[in-house]
């Protein structure tokens, strides 16, 4: 018998160990470690990050690295507002997000493809079965955001929030390994679901949370994880901190560590670009498909 791959065994391994860790509680102590502004703690925080993923300083609004008043802020750092142009013209649809294609395509009624040998559903991902029917036959992408990767989230096209809501679950993390092994992993991890509409045409959001992601935002809700009691909710529809209407290519949250975004669209209403794929890097503002 041959000997089992030194990096299948140890992905394996990590996959098996999730079950067993306190997810939720080691997600909060990451979230007060990546919040402490005592200088020597953040910057020896921000050092090992930019050690291990060498994320691209030149195109943060702020390029000193440890100028961040904690890890957080450092994290989330906004960009250049050069740095990422939105292309197209109005029926462009953008990526709302840096990072990976894994999965992109059509649903099979209400069946979405997580990984190879692995789908969910869109009632089990989203939690609510009159939206979920919206986009039974519809169009999805979905979009790993490694540690590297700008981490805040913006519109793919313009629309107005209406509705919004957060949804308990597990922490698992999201990266190849952990999607490719635990069944269900989108909708079995906490997730923060919001649906926009222009015109006649509904378009959701998802973001999934995952193992040390701090916490999730909006620019409506602010910080909508961590919080107790873990249980479903529905979040206002308030104007008072941002415009329920948001342009294509606006700020509308953001990760406070690596994730992953769903992006849905109802049937027939979406052409993917030619050689976008599962495994294509893709930049916020660049070029998904086209509204039909």
């Amino acid at each position: 018998m041959s000997a089992e791959d030194p990096e299948a065994l140890s992905d394996r391994l990590f996959v098996a160990l999730q079950y067993l860790l306190p997810q939720h509680l080691l997600s909060q102590l990451a979230h007060q470690l990546a919040r402490s502004e005592l200088s020597w703690l953040k910057n020896l925080l921000i050092r090992g990050f930019l050690n291990e993923f060498h994320p691209d300083m030149s195109e943060a609004a702020e390029p000193d690295a440890y100028g961040y008043p904690s890890f957080n802020a450092f994290f989330t750092r906004a960009l250049r507002a050069e740095a990422r142009p939105i292309e197209g013209e109005s029926n462009v649809l953008v990526s709302p997000v840096d990072g990976t294609v894994s999965q992109l395509g059509r649903l099979d009624g209400p069946w979405l493809v997580q990984a190879k040998g692995h789908a969910y559903t869109l009632e089990s991902l989203l939690a609510s079965d009159a939206w979920a029917q919206s986009f039974h036959g519809g169009a999805f992408a979905t979009v790993y955001l490694a540690p590297r990767n700008y981490h805040r989230v913006h519109m793919p096209l313009e629309g107005t929030l209406r509705a919004a809501w957060y949804v308990p679950g597990a922490l698992f993390s999201v990266n190849a390994a952990t999607t490719a092994a635990v069944p269900g992993l989108f909708a079995r991890n906490e997730r923060l679901v919001c649906v926009f509409g222009e015109g006649t045409l509904s378009f959701a959001l998802v973001l999934v949370g995952a193992l040390l992601v701090g916490s999730m935002a909006t620019v409506w809700h602010g910080e909508v994880t961590p919080r107790r009691p873990r249980k479903r909710i529905d979040l206002p529809l308030d104007a008072a901190r941002a415009p329920l209407t948001l342009a294509r290519g606006a700020e509308m949250g953001r990760f406070n560590m690596g994730s992953t975004v769903i992006l849905l669209l109802p049937p027939q209403r979406c052409e993917w670009l030619a050689g976008v794929a599962p495994g294509s890097a893709v930049r916020m503002g660049g070029k998904l498909g086209e509204l039909k």
